[in-house]
Parts: C-alpha cells; sequence; structure tokens
C-alpha cells in the first residue's frame, strides 16, 4: 500500500468536488499496488516526460497524474477528462504548470472574446 500525497493544484481540484464524490475518486489511487505501477493496466498509464516517469489513472470524470517514489504517490495533477489541460498533457504537448492551474472559465471567456 502506499501514501498518497497531492500538489496544490491537485487538492484545489479535489476540494470543488464535494466530499462523497472525493472519497469515490480516491479510492482506486488509495488501491495502487506495485504490481499494478510495474505493469499498467486500463484504467492506469505510465508515460515519460522531460525524463521523468508519470502515471495517468481514471476515476470517474476526473484524470490523476502521478509520480511513484519509494512508498509515496505524488498526485501533481488532478484534471476533467473533458478539459483542455487534460488533452494538452495525454497528448504530450507543450504546457507548462501555469497553463494547468488557470482555470477552464478563463479559456472559455477569451474564445468567446474573439467571436465579438
Amino acid at each position: 500500500m502506499y501514501q498518497v500525497t497531492f500538489s496544490d493544484q491537485a487538492m484545489r481540484e479535489l476540494n470543488r468536488i464535494d466530499k462523497i464524490s472525493q472519497l469515490s475518486l480516491v479510492e482506486p489511487i488509495s488501491n495502487i499496488t506495485p504490481g499494478d505501477l510495474s505493469h499498467p493496466r486500463e484504467p492506469l498509464g505510465r508515460f515519460n516526460r522531460e525524463g521523468r516517469t508519470f502515471f495517468r489513472l481514471r476515476a470517474g470524470d476526473y484524470r490523476f497524474y502521478f509520480q511513484a517514489a519509494d512508498a509515496t504517490l505524488h498526485v501533481d495533477y488532478i484534471l476533467h477528462k473533458n478539459s483542455l489541460e487534460d488533452f494538452l498533457l495525454r497528448n504530450k504537448l507543450p504546457v507548462s504548470e501555469q497553463q494547468l492551474v488557470e482555470q477552464h472559465s478563463k479559456f472559455w471567456k477569451y474564445l468567446e472574446s474573439l467571436t465579438k
């Protein structure tokens, strides 16, 4: 069993969700075993970015992006499955941490302003 820690971004996203839903979201990552990480199968995936190994875990409408170190899983990002940020991260497109932290509403307001 791993200890699970969360980045500031992950905690902010988790805190936006009601408490009951939080429990069902956190359950899959709490049950990950070393065997799961060594041979990931859906809903768990693995990819490399900038020399680091990241894992992606699908849980409901969200994606957990995390790294494993010793007995700890550190969740770097929790992103909604239909968000631009999730698309960029999944497809390994260049994206900064600052872009991931920005709110979805700002992006959509920007797009709407272009049509006016």
